[in-house]
């Protein structure tokens, strides 16, 4: 007991030394509440052409099935909300993209908690996953308490909101586990009000193939006519859910250097958005999420709002 208890801060310690705002932990076991609605929601076509999601629905359900022995999923949450943020007045990008792709920043420090661990701990077997494999991060992260899954089927965390990335560490490792908190959503509808598709189709369900983020990165076809005019000035990804969300009120400016923008970006008007060369998008968007759109998928959306806003 003592052994666990001394891991446990172990991996707490190094987490939030590493500049993880919070560390939860919970039993690496079968996700028996998510299972039917996962179910439910890929039936119902939820996922529009993101057909990985189809993909490995049972690792996805169970962390053992993607690392022997599993004992353990670590949950953490790294701050990405940006000090200074673009001028309504121009075309948006969601606030996580400022910076660089987190994928590479937050796998760079979750090797590092890793080896930590194997030096201090011993033979500790386990898998870093941000964002990029079968592993559903929400639920784990509030199963270990670090907040809820509020009405915009984001994880919310009472002190801080909705603005930063979940990343786990699945381990071999028996810890102390964490539990749940409450659902502090109450009577609140605002995400439900303000989002322009109707995404949100009933409090804590979101059909992914009808929100702007799917729309303007996930989706390769052309836009459909039916969204036109909805988008208002969003070409890549979208913030609005989780902008009149009043928990983000708490949100706090982020104190990683490579989440910092691109010191051309904040300065883009409309104008040179839509002038944007390929050699441009190239230098400003060089380490940053934007590139999975890719160049033509930026102009396509670009162009997209533009012509909606004229017509």
């Amino acid at each position: 007991m003592l052994l666990t208890q001394h891991y446990t801060q172990l991996v707490k310690q190094k987490a939030l030394e590493l500049g993880f705002m919070y560390c939860g932990i919970s039993k690496a076991e079968f996700l028996e509440e998510e299972a039917p609605r996962l179910e439910n929601w890929l039936n119902r076509q939820m996922h529009g052409q993101m057909h990985y999601m189809e993909n490995h629905f049972d690792k996805r359900l169970d962390p053992r099935l993607l690392v022997d022995g599993a004992k353990s999923v670590v949950s953490l949450l790294l701050n990405y909300y940006p000090e200074e943020q673009q001028p309504a007045d121009t075309f948006q990008i969601s606030k996580y993209a400022y910076g660089q792709d987190y994928h590479f920043v937050i796998k760079d420090k979750l090797k590092t908690l890793l080896t930590y661990l194997q030096e201090n701990i011993g033979e500790v077997g386990g898998r870093a996953f941000v964002d990029s494999a079968p592993v559903l991060d929400k639920a784990w992260a509030k199963k270990s308490g670090l907040g809820w899954v509020g009405k915009n089927s984001n994880l919310i965390t009472p002190q801080v909101g909705s603005f930063y990335f979940i990343a786990e560490l699945i381990l071999d490792v028996e810890l102390d586990y964490d539990g749940p908190i409450k659902d502090y959503c109450g009577t609140c509808t605002k995400c439900l009000d303000a989002c322009p598709t109707n995404a949100i189709i009933e409090p804590y369900v979101v059909d992914g193939s009808k929100c702007i983020s799917y729309f303007t990165i996930e989706l390769k076809d052309q836009i459909p006519d039916t969204v036109n005019g909805k988008f208002g000035n969003w070409i890549f990804g979208c913030d609005i859910c989780q902008d009149v969300c009043p928990w983000n009120r708490f949100a706090r400016p982020n104190q990683e250097s490579a989440f910092q923008p691109h010191p051309d970006l904040k300065n883009l008007s409309k104008k040179e958005w839509q002038e944007i060369t390929e050699e441009v998008f190239r230098e400003v968007f060089r380490k940053s999420a934007v590139k999975r759109t890719g160049y033509n998928g930026l102009i396509r959306n670009i162009k997209f709002v533009t012509q909606n806003k004229e017509d």
